[in-house]
């Protein structure tokens, strides 16, 4: 097995030490879900919900019935999988995650109404994740800030493979995107799906001509444990990413990753090396339902993750000092 690699500790700012009871999967809100990023927001503070366990990534859709009387998916996108919101609510009762951010799904491409109406449904329970809209017009602009500003969505989501041909993500409307993202006060979440070193130029582009705005990336980048060399070189580019602090990960949808089945061993060390080069406040835990539940099911999704935590914090005693994360990256504008 390829050795993995890891950057010195000094390229990343120094791990915030938080208490042991604390933890990649917990978080206790401010008294108004105050977080670093509110001074970027052109709404002043609200009441936000108070989660103890959170998770970071999952998707809802509608019911077939639901589909054919409201919420019509987008022709060639209907889902093979049950992923309404009733069943995640079940899901969620059963391991004890009491919060989520819901990532609009491709399912509705860019129409936003399922995932608006579970948002006002249960405003104590989920946050809202948009998909932007790089359309050659910049009406995608228009839409991220409506979805901001009037629903109160909490992050955007950047597919590159929906950027118009032969284009990328640092194109005029990629830039314009990213830069009102950072405006809002919303993080910009890249799903990589293709892998990191595809897309690393694009990134750093981004970061680096806009560091106000936030960045999360999305199932560790798609970045599986290093055997061969173009492996290497993603988990390395992926690495040398904490040279920006304003990049966070999402340690999530381990079965996307991984060679193993649960407890997913093979991620430890992975781990290991996230939390020593960006520090154990920039990595929160997601699951990916529904895709998650014939995986490992929903519950064993959080316990895989909390084993390889455990395991971690139990091999590197240096690191038994730092918690694995209070998620509140994205929690209030």
């Amino acid at each position: 097995m390829a050795k993995l690699l890891s950057l010195p500790l000094h390229q990343s700012p120094a791990p915030v030490i938080l208490s042991k009871t604390r933890s990649l999967f917990s978080y206790t809100k401010p008294s108004h879900l105050a977080i670093a990023m509110a001074s970027n927001s052109a709404n002043p503070p609200s009441p936000s919900p108070s989660f103890n366990v959170f998770d970071s990534h999952l998707h809802v859709w509608a019911t077939p019935e639901q589909a054919s009387e409201k919420y019509p998916f987008f022709p060639g996108q209907e889902p093979t999988l049950r992923g309404d919101v009733d069943f995640l609510l079940e899901c969620m009762e059963e391991a004890g995650v009491e919060g989520a951010l819901i990532v609009q799904p491709i399912n509705y491409m860019f129409d936003h109404s399922y995932v608006t109406s579970v948002l006002k449904k249960y405003p104590s329970k989920f946050l809202g994740c948009l998909l932007a809209n790089p359309a050659d017009d910049g009406s995608g602009i228009k839409q991220l800030e409506e979805l901001v500003l009037k629903d109160d969505y909490r992050a955007v989501r950047f597919n590159p493979y929906l950027w118009p041909s032969s284009q990328k993500m640092t194109n005029k409307v990629g830039k314009a995107l990213f830069a009102k993202a950072g405006e809002l006060g919303v993080p910009v979440g890249f799903m990589l799906f293709k892998g990191l070193n595809l897309h690393i130029e694009e990134v750093e582009e981004l970061c680096t001509e806009y560091p106000d705005t936030k960045v999360l990336l999305d199932h560790v980048s798609f970045c599986r444990p290093p055997l061969i060399e173009e492996e290497e070189k993603a988990f390395s580019s992926l690495l040398q990413l904490s040279r920006f602090p304003q990049v966070h990960l999402k340690f999530s949808a381990l079965f996307r990753v991984s060679r193993e089945k649960p407890p997913y061993e093979d991620l430890a060390s992975v781990l290991s090396q996230l939390i020593a080069n960006f520090g154990s406040n920039r990595i929160m835990w997601g699951s990916d339902y529904p895709f998650v539940v014939p995986e490992s099911g929903y519950k064993g999704a959080l316990e895989a993750a909390k084993y390889l935590s455990d395991k971690v914090e139990k091999e590197h005693s240096s690191k038994l000092d730092f918690s694995l994360r209070e998620n509140h990256l994205f929690l209030k504008k």
